[in-house]
Formats: structure tokens, C-alpha cells, sequence
């Protein structure tokens, strides 16, 4: 049996839900939209991640749209690096990046 689980949200974030949920839906089901559909949902999404930027309620919607999430980490990446993944994680994919941009450099990372 599966279980529902219903989050309450101010209304104010209603566009930035109904906007990661048909991000989730396009993520998981490639064929239920198109190119023009996905980047019109990301534009979109990216302007209204933007209003909630520093907003505590924002963790709620990131913590359970993993697209939103990813995009939104992406979006911050040059100024917070992984900022949403944990630190270890962050150090490790950090350090594996530099080993193989090192090997593909033909360098040595001793």
C-alpha cells in the first residue's frame, strides 16, 4: 500500500510546486513532454526559485522535488559549489573530479 503524504504550503508557493511536481513528471516521463516543454518548465522554475531564494519554506519543496533540488544546486553551483549535498559527498566528488581531469590531462595527482 502506498502511502500519501500531504505538506501544507502558504499559497504563496503554490506556481513553485505545480512547477517542480511537472519538472518530476517530465524527469521520470521523457515522453510526456518535449524539449520546448522541459526548458520552458526550467526557465520558469529557475524565475520562481529565485523569489524564494533565502525563504525557510523553500528546504520543504527542495527536500521533496529532487529535480528542483538538483537544478537549484546547479543554479548556485559557482558561488556555493554542492551546497545542498553533504560535505563528505561534496569533498569526494570534488576530489575524484580532480583526479580525472588530472588523468585526462595526462598528469599525475601524487
Amino acid at each position: 500500500m502506498q502511502t500519501v503524504r500531504t505538506i501544507q504550503l502558504p499559497e504563496r508557493m503554490r506556481v513553485l510546486v505545480t512547477l517542480a511536481g511537472l519538472l518530476e513528471r517530465l524527469e521520470v516521463d521523457v515522453r510526456s513532454g518535449g524539449a520546448h516543454q522541459y526548458q520552458s518548465v526550467v526557465r520558469h522554475l529557475i524565475d520562481e526559485l529565485g523569489r524564494f531564494d533565502g525563504d525557510e519554506t523553500l528546504e520543504l519543496v527542495l527536500g521533496n522535488f529532487p529535480a528542483t533540488a538538483e537544478l537549484y544546486e546547479n543554479l548556485r553551483y559557482g558561488h556555493a559549489g554542492l551546497c545542498r549535498a553533504p560535505l563528505e559527498l561534496s569533498l569526494n566528488s570534488e576530489l575524484q573530479s580532480r583526479e580525472a581531469i588530472a588523468r585526462a590531462a595526462g598528469k599525475s595527482t601524487d
